[in-house]
């Protein structure tokens, strides 16, 4: 029950969390003891529950949901994320939440290491200190170097491998670390 475990981690009563979310009590109650699916709940409440616990709906849905969002999906929730929380909150709420010990203790190895690559990202860009709590990750490398999805289909289009060394040119230095490629984090609509 991941509602559990945030509420545990938080130090947050059921009560509290009921409260803070607007959602009656005896539903985070049915929730918690696994009597009630939150995969079954309204969006709505989904929604409110990942505001009041600092955390994304999907994030909330994972563990019920026996597929993953695709990485283009959850790569544009984060930067979603940084833009609307801004930088710093964005870091606290990762780092308060353990978002990516979560994702690497599920296997999710891309989710985690670009999400490790933004926290580290955003706080070179802030002249931040980064956080050890994540050292054991930092070597961590993906088999094979993940592109974004327009440079797939640049190089699909036209019958060149160019777009990827292009995207290698530009490539932010805390992603490649990962072998993950990517050059822009800002640009969300």
């Amino acid at each position: 029950m991941i509602v559990n475990e945030i509420l545990e981690q938080k130090n947050m009563t059921k009560y509290k969390l009921a409260k803070l979310a607007n959602v009656p009590q005896t539903t985070i109650i049915d929730i918690c003891s696994g009597k009630t699916k939150i995969d079954k709940c309204a969006a709505g409440t989904i929604y409110k529950l990942a505001k009041a616990l600092d955390t994304s709906m999907e994030f909330l849905l994972s563990a019920e949901v026996e597929e993953r969002p695709t990485f283009e999906i959850f790569k544009s929730s984060v930067c979603h994320n940084v833009k609307e929380m801004g930088d710093l909150n964005f870091i606290f709420s990762v780092l308060q939440n353990d978002d990516v010990r979560k994702f690497y203790n599920k296997h999710w190895y891309l989710e985690s290491l670009y999400l490790l690559a933004m926290l580290d990202f955003i706080s070179r860009e802030n002249n931040i200190p980064l956080c050890t709590k994540y050292n054991d990750l930092r070597n961590a490398r993906l088999q094979e170097t993940v592109y974004p999805i327009g440079v797939y289909v640049m190089c699909m289009a036209s019958g060149s491998e160019q777009a990827k060394s292009e995207g290698l040119a530009d490539a932010i230095p805390e992603f490649m670390r990962h072998n993950i490629v990517e050059s822009e984090v800002r640009n969300v609509c």
